[in-house]
């Protein structure tokens, strides 16, 4: 009986330590938790060495707010701007909350940005760059997706005007087709 009794009692011991699950698994976030977002301007990068990375705090499923950094990694091209920092507030316009801070939105923005003007001329008709520093108020029209795993595509257009008359155009265009991560 106490051999019956023990093998049996080994026997419960053993299919529990056999039977045991490791009790540590990685819970899965989801998107509309992830309050985090950075970016890249994926056509300013290809076409002309121009770095425009972005990162957004998601405040809650219909707005958010973040912002910009341009870096013109070649002087020699006619970009209006070498650099810029730009701080925006989006509000976002979708019915499905599934992901949240997702789809049309309407971005307000100021931009503080320098760069050279190049149509200034001297007496012997060689172009001179003259620096300039500008600041700009304006809005931006976009759609952003984004799936469960936490990429986001964006396409944005916007325009500012320009407030201190530094730069030789009245206004700025902002815009870009932008690849990211929401963590």
């Amino acid at each position: 009986m106490k051999k019956i009794l023990v093998l049996s009692m080994l026997a419960i011991f053993c299919s529990t330590i056999s039977l045991a699950q490791e009790t540590t698994s990685k819970e899965v976030v989801p998107t509309l938790e992830k309050k985090h977002e950075v970016r890249l301007g994926a056509i300013k990068l290809l076409s002309g060495s121009i770095v425009e990375g972005v990162y957004e705090y998601v405040q809650n499923s219909n707005t958010g707010f973040g912002a910009a950094l341009l870096i013109n990694l070649n002087p020699d091209n006619e970009y209006l701007e070498d650099y810029s920092i730009t701080p925006f507030y989006r509000m976002y316009f979708q019915t499905k909350e599934d992901y949240g801070a997702k789809g049309f939105f309407v971005e307000g923005f100021t931009s503080f940005f320098g760069g050279k003007n190049y149509n200034n001329f001297e007496f012997n008709n060689n172009q001179k760059d003259e620096d300039f520093f500008d600041i700009s108020v304006g809005l931006g029209l976009g759609k952003k997706w984004i799936n469960s795993s936490g990429f986001v595509f964006e396409a944005k257009f916007g325009g500012g005007r320009n407030l201190l008359n530094g730069s030789e155009l009245d206004f700025i265009l902002k815009g870009d087709l932008y690849i990211g991560y929401r963590f």
